[in-house]
């Protein structure tokens, strides 16, 4: 429950809502015992046959004050014009008072949607806030389908199932302490007997609802891997086409949903069990006190119509239990979707900036990595005591065989990853102590995959930025080549690409983030195998735009084909995490080595 109460925390931007809502809520209740208790002089004047004159107050305090003046009154009416007029002004009563009852629940439920959908934003504007930030370990060991299903269905779930049960269990409470009140007033012997009985009833409820937020958690996480899955299949319909994998991804699919409809049925049964359930029980112990209740009437200790009214305000406990109840068995079910949800909302991100963060706005000497060494969460070093200067203007190229550690190290200096053994500097400063926003703001990065948005061509190359004119966005273009394709299009730079661009080419897209990249026209420009997915023609036209985005500027490119990086300032040869060979092209082919050979190897 310490998950529940820091859902309902949010509550507090609401403040006013909620106290409205307490407050029909409150007065609700009131009318409803109220058109309970003006049942009494109903049911007198029915079957009364004679009408007493006024009395004088026996009974003190302010209730009974109260009541006896309403008699009093009711009694004079009567006297004066009949018991026909009488019936009349009490009808108009009785109605009166379950329109106002009527008109506060109304008000009740409208001042509490805007608080159940408001939450409901806010819960899930900040998980996605926290995805935005949590380190890329964090995606590498989630499925991306889990994830988005607990940004969607388990914070609708906590919607429905909690925040429209919160209203219930203010409201429930109001009318149960108030009839019982009444009750209390009524008959205190007959009052406890009841409460016992309520008691008995709570305790049969409460022990079936312990089991549904066990299965709930088991229902999401098998949601999660639904959505998974067909994440999966979506993303590589042309691998399973190609594989005639169709049948394979069908009985993955089938079985999941299989388990998930099993599992939701025996959490609905259990669910629909309880308001039938609820009601049974409470008739159940209704008959029960008409009995005692009844020897009680017949030994005289109070009037048949005061009995009625007991036996109508306990009835009046019953529908509020069964709301109570159902609001219990659904916070259990959505307890678990806030589980969920605070799994992500209290992961730790470790990579932020220090207290004592310095801004950083440009690069004035280079970049330097000592005695780095570097593994995920096993034993093996990925980098083993890297020693490398990049200074500032600088090309730098690195190769090697796939596993020796290449991505992994131009990932540590936008710190997508902190290191925990040696130090990377930039102008001689720890880059720890940079502001994290700053120090990223320094680079570029172009990846072997064109990760590109389902939007314009423009919102694409301008994304992140602000205050950019169409002019700059078409020189970068022009500078990536990618300016001649794009004005062909029809409508051109506002043409939507689809999703991650699937209605452009492999080149074109790569083009497009190219232009981005040129865009931010950042001191440090990192390449992560920009041109090895692409045809020959495609590659071209990358590798020019390539060449000229380079020039004069910080560049560190990781390198398939090793012909493309023959022009740089120095070629870093990676084995197993070390540098084994460092030089410019022909200075390593001259050493006859590990580049060599791999330059020999793209030749054959």
């Amino acid at each position: 429950m310490q998950h529940f109460w820091k859902t309902i925390q949010y509550l507090k931007y609401y403040k006013s809502y909620a106290i409205l809502n307490i407050l029909f809520n409150v007065l609700a209740a009131l009318f409803t015992i109220a058109s309970f208790l003006v049942l009494k002089p109903f049911l007198d004047i029915l079957f009364v046959t004679e009408v007493v004159e006024t009395t004088k107050v026996i009974e003190t305090g302010f209730i009974a004050n109260c009541k006896t003046y309403f008699n009093n009154t009711l009694n004079q009416y009567i006297l004066d014009n009949g018991k026909n007029a009488g019936l009349i002004l009490v009808s108009i009563i009785v109605i009166t008072t379950f329109l106002f009852k009527n008109l506060f629940r109304y008000l009740a439920l409208y001042v509490m949607v805007p608080v159940r959908y408001g939450i409901e934003k806010r819960i899930r504007q900040a998980v996605f806030q926290k995805l935005m930030y949590l380190p890329l370990s964090y995606f590498s060991e989630e499925r991306k389908g889990d994830l988005m299903s607990r940004i969607t269905i388990d914070v609708q779930e906590i919607q429905w199932s909690v925040l429209q049960s919160v209203e219930t269990i203010v409201r429930s409470p109001i009318m149960i302490i108030g009839s019982l009140a009444v009750m209390l007033y009524i008959s205190p012997l007959l009052t406890g007997f009841s409460f016992i009985l309520i008691l008995f009833v709570g305790l049969i409820i409460g022990g079936i609802a312990k089991t549904l937020k066990r299965k709930s958690t088991a229902a999401q996480e098998s949601q999660g891997r639904l959505l998974s899955i067909l994440d999966e299949a979506l993303g590589g319909l042309r691998i399973v086409r190609a594989f005639n994998a169709e049948s394979y991804q069908e009985q993955n699919f089938e079985a999941e949903n299989q388990y998930y409809e099993g599992t939701m049925t025996r959490i609905m049964r259990r669910k629909d069990l309880s308001s039938p359930l609820t009601e049974f029980l409470g008739v159940a112990v209704v008959v029960v006190l008409l009995m005692f209740g009844g020897s009680l009437v017949f030994q005289g200790v109070f009037e048949a119509s005061t009995f009625v009214v007991f036996i109508t305000m306990f009835y009046n406990i019953i529908d509020p239990a069964k709301s109570f109840s159902s609001a219990y068995y659904a916070i259990q079910k959505g307890s678990a979707a806030i589980e969920r949800i605070h799994q992500i909302l209290a992961h730790p991100i470790h990579i932020q900036d220090a207290p004592d963060a310095q801004a950083i706005q440009q690069l004035k000497t280079g970049i330097e990595f000592q005695n780095v060494s570097f593994q995920y969460n096993s034993d093996r070093l990925i980098l083993d005591t890297i020693n490398l200067t990049i200074p500032k203007g600088q090309s730098i190229a690195f190769v090697g065989a796939s596993g020796a550690g290449k991505s992994t190290l131009i990932d540590l200096i936008p710190r997508f990853y902190d290191i925990e053994q040696g130090a990377i500097l930039l102008d001689g400063i720890n880059i720890k102590d940079y502001q994290l926003k700053d120090l990223r703001g320094l680079m570029s990065m172009v990846s072997q995959e064109a990760i590109l948005f389902n939007d314009t061509i423009y919102n694409n190359i301008v994304f992140g930025l602000e205050n950019i004119s169409q002019e700059e966005v078409e020189r970068a273009a022009k500078i990536a080549n990618a300016h001649e394709f794009i004005v062909q299009l029809e409508k051109g730079y506002q043409t939507s690409i689809g999703d991650r661009g699937s209605k452009l080419s492999g080149g074109q897209r790569q083009r497009i983030t190219i232009a981005r990249a040129i865009l931010r026209n950042p001191p440090i420009l990192i390449l992560d195998e920009a041109t090895s997915a692409l045809d020959s023609a495609s590659e071209r036209l990358v590798q020019e735009a390539l060449f000229r985005v380079m020039q004069n500027r910080t560049s560190i490119v990781i390198a398939h084909r090793l012909s493309t990086i023959q022009h740089v300032d120095k070629i870093i040869v990676l084995q197993d995490g070390k540098i084994v060979e460092q030089g410019k092209h022909e200075e390593l082919l001259a050493v006859g080595g590990i580049y060599q050979q791999l330059v020999k190897l793209q030749a054959m």
